[in-house]
């Protein structure tokens, strides 16, 4: 049967790699709805393969060139952040929400009160505005299905069992390129050096956030929000091969792990074909000749940030998605040039100490957070570019 489906951020990592597995299944999916930043180029590329019935660019000022490279089309065109939102509510089996940022927020949001099951690759989403996303997913019905590796091998692993049999969630991590670098070291590295992840191809952002372990932590408040278990029950622990993707322990100590290659195609997969099976490309484990799965707990002297997410989330408001904002500006700073590695998690940090504003109670909340919050970060980077 086939199933239709909105794609939002086709241009990034993780939508070439969901145009992949649809295009390898053409006959089991219809592509409704196709969205891309600002890359005019690819989008337009993509329209014209998938057939979508609309294109959004979320630059408004790009509007007439993607109108220009699809007129001899059927296909609508749209541009700007509302168009965005209003696409999000089209008709779909599946959502997929591969947005990088806050950018993302309101349409997957748009999608989840619409009652459209989203498979959310957008952290910062559910980071920022977790506890308003679920609402609004049990309100009308909608299901969230992690494509997040970790996530994702959660939410297999308590297939067939229940949340109140958890005795713990245990997050793995690869420990980033600086695993093993003396903290002392680290106000030397680059970006070229922080985006060269050991295991996994990913966008510039998400490597940095990997090599700060950010995006451990970021992960930790997804986990949170997605599994309630409590806190105190969701681990971290490193595992350099980035081979199992999480753990779950029952109550009777019986623990699942969810293996494979480190590649994101196979969460993906997952969320696509769900409650089924997908065959996909990826190449199978090989237990044989990687011979042995290392761990390590996390060094959270040299590594705050997880613990920095987790006091966050551990306060709840405005907290998380204050977090959220000052990392994206801090991590854009970096791979400018503005910034050094230890200063990302640094200004994160000292956004949290200055401002302590009330607990939002909807998405414009949110966004006043958001900007507040960026602002903060802006001119901590500015003074440290400075100084």
């Amino acid at each position: 049967m086939t199933r239709r489906l909105s794609l939002f951020g086709a241009t990034g990592s993780v939508g070439q790699s969901t145009l992949d597995l649809v295009r390898r299944d053409g006959a089991a999916w219809q592509v409704g709805v196709l969205t891309a930043n600002s890359d005019v180029a690819e989008l337009a590329r993509l329209a014209r393969e998938f057939q979508p019935e609309l294109a959004v660019i979320a630059d408004e000022s790009r509007y007439d060139e993607l109108k220009a490279a699809l007129a001899d089309t059927n296909i609508g065109v749209a541009a700007g952040a509302k168009a965005l939102t209003e696409a999000a509510t089209y008709p779909a089996d599946l959502v997929l929400a591969a947005i990088v940022g806050t950018a993302g927020l309101a349409p997957t949001m748009a999608a989840l009160e619409a009652g459209r099951d989203v498979a959310l690759a957008n952290k910062e989403s559910l980071v920022s505005a977790g506890e308003l996303m679920i609402a609004a997913a049990r309100k009308s019905g909608a299901t969230i299905l992690p494509v997040d590796s970790e996530h994702n091998a959660i939410f297999q692993c308590l297939s067939g069992g229940r949340i109140d049999q958890v005795r713990r969630i245990i997050l793995t991590a690869s420990g980033g390129p600086f695993r093993t670098m003396r903290a002392e070291d680290m106000a030397r590295v680059t970006p070229a050096e922080a985006v060269a992840h050991p295991n996994w191809s990913m966008g510039a952002k998400i490597s940095v956030d990997s090599a700060t372990m950010m995006n451990k932590g970021l992960e930790l408040i997804e986990a949170h929000h997605l599994f309630p278990v409590g806190l105190d029950r969701i681990e971290i622990l490193v595992h350099p091969q980035s081979v199992i993707h999480s753990l779950v322990e029952f109550v009777d100590c019986s623990t699942l792990a969810q293996l494979g290659s480190p590649d994101m195609r196979i969460p993906i997969a997952s969320a696509l074909a769900w409650p089924q099976r997908m065959a996909t490309p990826c190449a199978p484990l090989d237990l044989a000749s990687i011979a042995r799965l290392d761990f390590e707990a996390p060094d959270e002297a040299r590594f705050p940030a997880t613990a920095l997410c987790r006091a966050a989330i551990a306060e709840g408001g405005a907290r998380p998605a204050q977090l959220n904002a000052a990392n994206e500006v801090a991590v854009a700073a970096f791979l400018a040039g503005r910034l050094s590695f230890p200063a990302i998690v640094d200004t994160v940090a000292r956004v949290l100490d200055a401002d302590a504003p009330a607990a939002p109670a909807s998405l414009q909340d949110i966004f006043s957070v958001d900007a507040a919050s960026r602002a903060a970060a802006q001119r901590l980077v500015d003074q440290y570019e400075h100084a």
